[in-house]
């Protein structure tokens, strides 16, 4: 009987010697392929600037959120625009497909459609024809016979995953993968296939409403937590060149619990309106809800401002709501979160024509936040005339009125008409 020998060795027998690896420096020459452009800004600002070639990305969002619908149209770009695309579907028909395109307007493109899950089917396919972008739709329903597991499995997505991946950098195409999502809103299968590609992006939306955001997650190639702003319509995803707009709300009079924050997501400055509602309790716990923004984070900003500021707001109902369904994740939004509850309790309203931005310390006082100039100029380019920012806030074209500690915003609040 011959026993097995130690790992990487042959059993019974020596260990056998691996090849020698060459190492190279970090300084050195290379040409890079360029980017390939969809055709659609939103999609390419989300990606980091376009799709790099032999990159893989992962792409997962609700039921019914439309991304079908986006990645028929990001193909249809790319189609256009000369690179050879394909578009494998494994849970519609072909037929199905083109309906969807004649309804957006797209069934001249010249993208290469087929429905299959076979693996051994698709890059067998794939690696004869060598396309410059491949969208698998979606990852869940291929299968590999090489493995007895039935699709949907753990062992058969990390297994199918990983074949495209390595034919994506193999061959230099652009693979992009659509993953179902659980009831948490996590991308289903192992966690391992998120380590594995070079993107995840994830398409959301709050229910009820017709925007559309693309998130990413993680980039190898941009930064992390860009976005993408797209509306739903009739005739498919149309971009939001300018999503302030949608957070915004309508002109009219100020009224009080409105305070609008100037926010970053990823590289890009957003405006978004955060609302509060604050109303005397005759409960022995008052209420507080939340939506758009994180729990733990106001609980803590209302203890700042009854401990250092002297605020009653223990006997008081708090409200708070980010406008447009946005989640904001960023502790710059704690002034303005303040400002909106200071706002309500005093009953003053803040003039519409101010934006409000900083982080709020334990201390009460307020410290300075990153690419505080890129927001004032969004604020500027906008039409706003005035900020309420910390000290190191500057800018030529609006007035600025420096806030070192929640005192001084409290002030503020309290000489609004």
């Amino acid at each position: 009987m011959v026993e097995a020998g130690p790992p990487g060795s042959l059993a019974g027998g020596k260990p056998a010697k691996g090849k020698i690896l060459e190492f190279t420096a970090l300084k050195g020459g290379g040409e890079f392929e360029p980017r390939l452009l969809t055709g659609n800004a939103e999609f390419d600002r989300a990606c980091g600037g376009g799709l790099v070639p032999g990159s893989a990305l992962l792409i997962g969002g609700d039921p019914g959120v439309g991304k079908s619908t986006l990645l028929l149209q990001i193909a249809a770009g790319l189609a256009k625009s000369g690179a050879r695309t394909a578009y494998i579907s494994g849970e519609e028909a072909t037929a199905q497909i083109r309906l969807r395109a004649q309804r957006l307007g797209l069934s001249e493109s010249p993208v290469a459609l087929a429905a299959a899950t076979a693996l051994r089917d698709i890059l067998s396919t794939l690696k004869a024809d060598r396309p410059d972008a491949v969208i698998i739709d979606s990852i869940q329903t291929l299968w590999s016979d090489a493995l007895p597991a039935a699709p949907g499995t753990v062992t058969q997505v990390r297994a199918c995953s990983q074949e495209l991946i390595r034919f994506a950098k193999g061959s230099g195409s652009v693979v992009m993968l659509v993953g179902h999502v659980t009831k948490d809103g996590q991308i289903a299968g192992p966690r391992v296939v998120e380590h594995m590609v070079d993107a995840v992006l994830y398409f959301e939306s709050e229910q009820g409403r017709a925007f559309r955001l693309l998130r990413a997650v993680k980039n190898r190639f941009g930064a992390a937590h860009e976005i993408g702003v797209f509306e739903m319509t009739g005739a498919g995803l149309r971009e939001v060149a300018n999503p302030s707009e949608l957070f915004l709300s309508e002109p009219g009079e100020p009224v009080p619990g409105a305070a609008v924050f100037a926010g970053i997501e990823g590289t890009r400055p957003v405006l978004v309106e955060i609302q509060a509602l604050v109303s005397p309790s005759t409960l022995a716990a008052p209420r507080r809800a939340v939506v758009g923004w994180d729990s733990a984070r106001l609980s803590m900003l209302l203890a700042v401002l009854d401990a250092r500021c002297g605020l009653d707001f223990g006997r008081h109902d708090v409200f708070l709501n980010v406008a447009g369904g946005l989640r904001i994740a960023e502790p710059a939004a704690d002034l303005a979160a303040a400002a909106a509850l200071c706002s309500s309790l005093f009953d003053r309203a803040l003039p519409k024509t101010t934006v409000v931005f900083g982080e709020v310390a334990l201390s009460g006082a307020v410290r300075p936040v990153n690419q505080a100039e890129a927001r004032l100029k969004e604020a500027q380019k906008l039409g706003f005339s005035g900020a309420l920012a910390p000290a190191a806030g500057r800018s030529d074209a609006l007035t600025i009125v420096n806030a070192e500690t929640l005192a001084d915003l409290i002030a503020w609040v309290r000489a609004q008409g």
